[in-house]
């Protein structure tokens, strides 16, 4: 075993050829064995295997800057700095990030799971070691590389670093990893050749100095150097895309294979030297050695829940893939808010042409593939492009359609200026999905869907649904779509509740699911309903009595609901969102404008709801717990806030004797 003797990337520079193949086929096995023990990204790592082993070989990390774009393709980066004995705890709570991670490794530099960074933190960076004269070519012997896969070239902030780039002339080596699922030109044996060519600086400066020479010659030297560069470039535009790059000022190399090490470790030492900004094609095999992620055809096993498969020997190359029987019954309850999403947008479209989905590069997870597949020409997938998708709704919108777009929470924050202005502004009925709202769990910091309340809420005349059950979803979205403007259906990525017909909102009304004594309201957002109610069943086992409200709609807010929370002593809101601008004190500030409009004293008001931090990874259960957002903590901070009140049961009389304001389940503790 080889793998076990590297502990930081300078011990793979010893290594022939042949214990590197070893090497790529070991760290394949580890891969497999560890993420479906673990769950994680699975696809786009058994990829990477050979590049990285090539990056790590060519470049000096953390000297030289490797800034991963995106993220998720970074872990043999990790397994080959020192790290292989924490992915036993991989993407667990206090165990190894799923993504580089600054406080891991000085070999990470970018916290980054969002794509298309990347290419400006290199412009960024460079132009720092350029001030300081660290960088090479400027004094120095730093090199910034960034590598830049899974799509993120799609997405237009790498476009715009690019255009940065080539007119900075900076000596940044962009490594492009290209696993056929975006951009993949032909590649052939005499581009191959090509590329080596234009990559060496021999041959690059031999090309300058014979067109020096030929334009010497008496009376025919233009047209002979024209002549001949000419036939060059000729040759270029048939075997490789550079002109688009080049056009930028951008040097392109390329495509090579990504999975022969020799030719990579060549291509980038060659790169290193360009004096300037150099793309670097490489092709790569997603889920290249692991026969049921070859067979994926939709995702390459692009990323995998702990499954734990038999072992390393029988689950690479030769390994059949597990066999898969799809049921589409009416009868199954949906097993995500996602399902029921899918399943309900489909009824919602046989009966409206003109229901058009859109999606960012992630039709698989947002639940829209069945769409796709039924209805591909009212399918849009724009790439990792959020901020052009919902423009782009916009303008269906516009045109008599009725958009529905479908994307992470997390990654709505990168397009809330077009929601905002594109979208809210000229009132468009775009409807926004976004799924895998509030904590979501093993991905960590950069995925929790924390702020998509606080945005939306802050978009005037937005919409903004939460449904507390799988059957609320199709309720919601139908309303939705009748809404003369723009609306937000946000849910999260736990398993659903599943209720009756009886227990099923309608319109834009709220929903009383438990009358209590007039002492507490609990309104409980979202899936935050669930701990209300058990946080409600819990005092009630102590002699108090709770109001209990799923708010379904929390902008606008049901005036019913409004007027009766006001009768009680004590208002207590609940969600799985930020705290701060969130759904909460969006009802709290609606709840003082009805008191004030109806000449009532406002009772006091606390807002449970997610810190002002970032929160790391872990089980969202778990997580929730920690934060106070469980049952049990709803009620301890309920239970602590009325011992502070001297409440016990409703008296004659106005809620006078307690101070108006808002508080945190931490505030509510460390008060107590």
């Amino acid at each position: 075993m080889i793998l076990p003797s590297i502990e930081t990337p300078a011990d793979l520079r010893a290594l022939g050829y042949e214990q590197l193949s070893e090497l790529a086929t070991e760290i394949r096995a580890f891969i497999v064995e560890t993420v479906t023990t673990t769950g994680g990204h699975l696809g786009s790592n058994l990829g990477a295997v050979e590049l990285t082993l090539a990056l790590h070989r060519v470049f000096d990390s953390p000297h030289d800057a490797i800034l991963w774009d995106t993220g998720h393709q970074a872990y043999i980066h990790k397994l080959l700095t020192g790290r292989r004995h924490r992915f036993v705890d991989l993407r667990k709570e206090g165990g190894l990030s799923g993504y580089p991670n600054r406080a891991e490794s000085d070999h990470d530099w970018i916290e980054n799971s969002h794509a298309s960074t990347a290419l400006s933190y290199a412009h960024g960076l460079a132009t720092a070691y350029e001030l300081s004269g660290e960088l090479i070519g400027s004094g120095g012997t730093r090199k910034v590389v960034a590598v830049v896969g899974d799509g993120a070239l799609t997405g237009g902030m790498a476009y715009e670093a690019l255009n940065n780039l080539g007119h900075s002339d900076q000596r940044v080596v962009i490594v492009l990893n290209d696993n056929g699922r975006s951009y993949a030109p032909t590649i052939s044996h005499l581009s191959q050749s090509l590329t080596t060519l234009r990559l060496n600086r021999t041959y690059v400066q031999t090309r300058q100095r014979v067109g020096r020479r030929l334009r010497n010659i008496p009376a025919v030297g233009e047209l002979a150097a024209t002549g001949v560069l000419g036939l060059t470039s000729a040759l270029r535009e048939i075997v490789a895309p550079h002109v688009f790059f080049e056009a930028l000022g951008v040097r392109y190399a390329g495509p090579i294979d990504g999975h022969d090490i020799p030719q990579m470790e060549q291509a980038f030492a060659n790169a290193a030297e360009w004096d300037g900004p150099i793309v670097v094609h490489v092709l790569t095999q997603k889920g290249r050695g692991y026969a049921p992620a070859e067979d994926d055809e939709v995702q390459r096993l692009h990323d995998v829940k702990a499954i734990r498969v038999p072992g390393p020997d029988t689950a690479l190359e030769g390994s059949p893939a597990p066999s898969v029987e799809l049921v589409d019954s009416a009868d199954i309850p949906a097993a995500t808010y996602t399902d029921a999403f899918t399943r309900a947008l489909i009824a919602e479209a046989e009966a409206d042409p003109d229901i058009v989905a859109l999606t960012a590069a992630m039709p698989g997870p947002t639940g829209l593939l069945p769409f796709q597949s039924r209805f591909p020409e009212r399918f849009i997938d724009v790439g990792i492009a959020e901020q052009h998708e919902v423009t782009a709704a916009a303008g269906l919108a516009m045109g008599g359609r009725h958009p529905v777009v479908a994307v992470y929470s997390t990654f709505f924050s990168r397009a809330f200026d077009q929601a905002n202005l594109d979208v809210g502004l000229h009132r468009l009925p775009v409807v926004f999905v976004l799924d895998r709202a509030g904590i979501t769990g093993d991905n960590g910091p950069s995925h929790h869907g924390v702020l998509d309340l606080a945005l939306a809420l802050s978009v005037p005349n937005m919409t903004v649904f939460a449904p507390s059950s799988a059957e609320e979803v199709g309720v919601m979205l139908s309303e939705a779509l009748k809404i003369d403007g723009p609306s937000t259906i946000r849910f999260a990525t736990t398993a659903p509740p599943h209720v009756g017909p009886d227990q099923v909102g309608h319109g834009l009304s709220a929903r009383r699911v438990r009358s209590g004594d007039g002492s507490v309201c609990i309104l409980g957002v979202g899936k935050m309903l669930a701990a209300a109610q058990t946080a409600a069943e819990q005092l009630a086992a102590e002699g108090l009595e709770v109001t209990v409200w799923d708010p379904r709609v929390v902008s606008p807010p049901d005036p019913e609901m409004l007027a009766d929370a006001a009768r009680h002593r004590l208002v207590v809101t609940v969600e799985d969102g930020i705290r701060f601008g969130g759904g909460g004190m969006f009802i709290t500030d609606a709840l003082a404008s009805w008191a004030r409009g109806e000449g009532r004293p406002c009772p006091p008001v606390t807002n449970l709801g997610i810190p002002r931090a970032y929160i790391p990874q872990g089980r969202p259960d778990d997580l929730l717990a920690e934060l106070g957002l469980d049952g049990p903590g709803v009620a301890a901070s309920v239970r602590q806030l009325v011992d502070r009140s001297s409440i016990a049961r409703p008296s004659a009389g106005s809620p006078t004797d307690l101070v108006e304001g808002s508080v945190s389940h931490r505030e509510a503790t460390e008060q107590s």
